[in-house]
């Protein structure tokens, strides 16, 4: 599977990413490593998951909603949280 998601830094920000096995990809996050931007920002918490077919659409679908404002972001998250399927 190929996911793209949103977690919550300690300091509040957001953060989005790709992964293929996304339980490994938090533990990363939150021992300190994988992404420059979360270190030092931990503990993250998933926000926002979304699962994608391949990792080229996985891939573009990150670099859309990494061109989103904070309000685009935490309305995406929400209309996750309307479904019921809060991370």
């Amino acid at each position: 599977m190929n996911y793209v998601y949103i977690v919550q830094c300690k300091d509040g920000t957001l953060y989005t990413g790709y992964a293929v096995d996304i339980k490994k990809r938090l533990e990363e996050h939150n021992k300190g490593g994988g992404a420059k931007y979360t270190r030092g920002r931990g503990p993250v918490r998933l926000r926002y998951i979304e699962v994608c077919t391949d990792k080229s659409t996985a891939l573009r679908r990150e670099h859309a909603i990494k061109k989103m404002d904070r309000r685009q972001k935490e309305a995406l998250i929400q209309s996750i949280c309307l479904l019921g399927k809060d991370r």
